[in-house]
């Protein structure tokens, strides 16, 4: 046999393996509310050829690629077990499993690793929680998509509503197909139908009621069967809690908003202070997506190095705000054309970042320039450490940052050479440190965090709201603290 030959003979048992594992992962998720993951990637409705290309990813990170023959041990194991609702993370079952020097066996191990998820200590499914969007744009539609993926088991978050301002004949239609196709983003992983009487969308079977409104007060969310629900704004129109109060009507219990918020609203990032969020509060934003990419890797420097002051410079893609063409704008620069033309604009994120990271005591600083490309941008974070160290140093701890930390979900890493803007379309992590361009000389380091403006931010979103909901569910084995 050659080594072509046995090259694609392995390859082809490897098919087989991940075309076992499908009907495992489907079951866990949809009967006992377990996602499995690898390496904080999910493989929940994943292909074949998906589960294979996640595992080789932990090639470019940890050294050696991870292969189904050792995750499907883990993956039969956990099917075994009497699992509750939690994430589950099979690269790190995988890992810790290597480095344990007990040997126990797989089923051992894992049943240790997961006993927060077993038995007696298993969370009980509870009955969903409504979600209710505001506004269906950008960051509206893309959230659309991740709620409606992540209704698969019907005991987590439920879209139940939009509302909009009518735009008129078909207005249902248009934004169906608005939902179903998206140039950046790509086709809608399912089936979408539109019943104009009854005016609902149906989206893999979730029914959505399209409300149209001028404004929040006109809304009674219980005379659509609405109850208790989280109301996601994502217009921006309404940034303090004066304004953001608005939208606490009948059948609306909390409310989040998808842009920065003014005065005393919190601004949640998501894996850095979401766990200070009272009980009791009721309006919350989740900062803006450059605040989302910056904060992580800042708080991880800050933890290991100490930060004494910071700049960070975005090139951003053009928005929504800006005009196509020269035209009358509020903001001077953002009236010039955006895909003509480089536009130095101003960013709040530097500033927000006092509110999401209160102890850090650094003086942040921040500008940004928005570009022609219609999604991708990325944060060049440059510190002055509190003491010095290697670019080997910061490198290899970063790369553990993202692969074991409580940061993981926020934070990827990539060390390929040739990596651009496009490749991180649909990331979902807040950021993404590029290895190759890291710059780390005494006590300066510069770092290149590509993000994903879009659908990164949105899946910071959906990890706030999960969490206020109660349906983040914890992950297992724990990340290193």
């Amino acid at each position: 046999m050659t080594v072509n030959d046995d090259s694609f003979t392995h390859w082809k048992n490897r098919e087989e393996i991940a075309e076992s594992m499908i009907p495992i992962i489907g079951k866990l998720h949809r009967e006992r509310d377990v996602t499995v993951l690898v390496h904080s990637r999910s493989l929940v409705n994943k292909s074949v050829v998906s589960i294979l290309k996640t595992h080789r990813f932990a090639r470019q990170i940890a050294g050696e690629e991870l292969s189904v023959t050792e995750t499907l041990p883990f993956l039969k194991a956990l099917a075994a077990l009497d699992l509750g609702p939690s994430q589950i993370d099979l690269g790190m079952l995988a890992a810790t499993y290597k480095a344990d020097d007990r040997g126990l066996s797989v089923e051992a191990f894992t049943a240790e690793a997961v006993a927060g998820a077993t038995g007696a200590n298993k969370i009980e499914r509870g009955e969903g929680r409504d979600v209710v969007l505001y506004g269906f744009g950008r960051i509206g539609r893309l959230v659309a998509r991740l709620l409606i993926e992540k209704s698969g088991s019907g005991n987590g978050l439920r879209l139940r509503a939009i509302v909009v301002r009518s735009g008129g004949e078909q207005d249902i239609v248009k934004r169906a197909s608005l939902l179903r196709r998206d140039s950046i983003h790509g086709q809608f992983q399912g089936t979408i139908t539109v019943d104009e009487a009854s005016s609902t969308i149906f989206a893999n079977g979730n029914a959505i009621k399209v409300i149209y409104a001028n404004d929040p007060s006109e809304v009674d969310y219980t005379a659509y069967g609405v109850k208790n629900a989280i109301l996601i704004d994502n217009t921006g129109k309404w940034r303090d809690r004066e304004g953001l109060s608005k939208h606490l009507r009948p059948g609306v219990d909390k409310v989040v908003l998808t842009a920065p918020g003014k005065g005393d609203v919190p601004n949640i990032v998501h894996g850095v202070n979401h766990d200070t969020i009272k009980p009791d509060e009721q309006i919350l934003s989740c900062a803006s997506c450059t605040t989302n990419a910056i904060v992580p890797p800042l708080k991880a420097m800050d933890d290991e190095y100490g930060v004494q002051r910071g700049h960070v410079e975005t090139v951003h893609s053009f928005t929504n705000d800006q005009n196509l063409l020269d035209n009358y704008h509020k903001s001077e620069r953002r009236g010039r054309s955006a895909p003509l033309n480089m536009v130095i604009t101003e960013t709040g994120a530097a500033s927000a970042v006092a509110k999401a990271l209160p102890d850090l005591k650094a003086r942040i600083t921040g500008s940004s320039i928005r570009v022609p490309v219609p999604d991708v941008s990325i944060a060049i974070l440059n510190l002055q450490l509190k003491r010095e160290a290697t670019r080997e140093e910061v490198h290899d701890y970063l790369r553990e940052v993202s692969l074991t930390s409580p940061l993981r979900r926020q934070i990827d890493f990539i060390t390929a050479p040739d990596a651009v803007s496009s490749d991180f379309i649909g990331s979902r992590h807040a950021s993404i440190v590029d290895a190759g361009a890291l710059k780390v000389e005494g006590d300066n380091a510069i770092l290149y965090l590509w993000y994903d403006n879009e659908f990164g931010y949105s899946c910071q979103v959906i990890r706030v709201v999960q969490h206020v909901s109660g349906v983040e569910y914890p992950t297992y084995p724990a990340p290193a603290v």
